[in-house]
């Protein structure tokens, strides 16, 4: 079969379409064939080990897993032993986690990880959901524990997250402030944001309005700032940081790291978002998408072989919403 693979860390050009071995399904795993997958900031921190730190976890010298991607959509060609809840023939979607190898014609993944394909999706846009959705899902339910009719401001709506995000926000009938670059605001806004911040115009931070909830995906502010925008009970989310461009040691995880610090000794709730992948957020997901309140944005798509250049897209933070890879 074809895959993306990688050898080495470093940019884009490290990554090459090469031919491998089609995996076989283990007990408890299913093979799918693959049909689109998705980008995420993640895919290009691995492929460059950026920030360093994170090569204790990835590979000192190189990405341990050699096919790069994790978000995928597409049908089970096979089932191994034990598999009970898909069988061949079936439309899944899923997010491989730290395993990766979603940029490939096939993929293996443990039946825990997949589950059916929102029926109204297409595979593109089931493939942009599974690890944007889970976080943006975790971060305003799980975690940001939001409620109707509070106030809820996503810093970096116009991305992968930020998108869903918003959606998600107004399902739980929360007033939604959106915060998002100038060429964004109508995407934004047609996505349900009661209210747009243009960032090169305004500082959301410094802003008369309090937000019960702050769900940051950029990590470009301080955290006095952030905090300046939170009623006095209110929770501040921290999920990574959209701006970091590399070539640090510990990248956005230096303001993680304060968040936790300071959390004991504030009045505000600051929560660190973390992530895993499995069945019960997806199955949520398509159910919100099913019922017409969640709809993935795909910005582009690019062929398989045409990888590099996605990332290439997606590094330069041109991307609106999700770039989605065509298998």
């Amino acid at each position: 079969m074809k895959a993306i693979v990688q050898d080495r860390y470093g940019p884009p050009e490290t990554l090459t379409l090469a031919d491998v071995d089609v995996p076989q399904p283990a007990a408890g795993e299913v093979l799918v064939r693959v049909e689109a997958a998705a980008l995420n900031a993640y895919d290009w921190h691995v492929m460059r080990g950026d920030p360093r730190m994170a090569r204790l976890a990835l590979g000192r010298s190189r990405p341990r897993a050699r096919i790069r991607g994790r978000d995928f959509a597409g049908r089970v060609e096979a089932v191994g032993a034990d598999v009970r809840q898909v069988r061949p023939g079936d439309a899944v979607f899923g997010d491989l986690g730290d395993a990766n190898g979603a940029f490939a014609e096939y993929v293996c993944v443990p039946e825990v990880l997949v589950a059916p394909k929102p029926a109204n999706l297409t595979p593109q846009q089931a493939a942009a959901l599974p690890l944007a959705g889970v976080t943006a899902l975790m971060g305003l339910r799980d975690v940001g524990r939001v409620e109707p009719g509070h106030r809820v401001l996503v810093n970096g709506a116009s991305g992968g997250v930020g998108t869903l995000a918003v959606q998600l926000a107004k399902a739980f009938d929360a007033t939604v402030t959106a915060v998002c670059s100038t060429r964004n605001v109508d995407l934004v806004r047609s996505l349900g944001a009661d209210r747009v911040v243009d960032y090169t115009r305004d500082d959301f931070t410094r802003e008369a309005g309090r937000h019960d909830l702050v769900f940051d995906l950029v990590g470009n502010r301080s955290l006095t700032a952030l905090r300046r925008a939170l009623t006095p009970t209110g929770t501040l989310v921290l999920s990574g940081g959209g701006v970091y461009q590399g070539g640090s040691l510990v990248g956005p995880v230096g303001l993680i790291a304060r968040g936790r610090l300071v959390a004991p000794f504030v009045r505000h709730r600051i929560a660190v978002l973390t992530t895993a992948p499995g069945r019960q957020h997806l199955d949520t997901l398509r159910a919100h998408a099913e019922a017409g309140r969640l709809t993935p944005v795909v910005d582009r798509t690019y062929p398989l072989r045409e990888v590099p250049r996605a990332i290439r897209y997606l590094e330069g933070e041109h991307a609106r919403a999700k770039v989605v890879i065509t298998i």
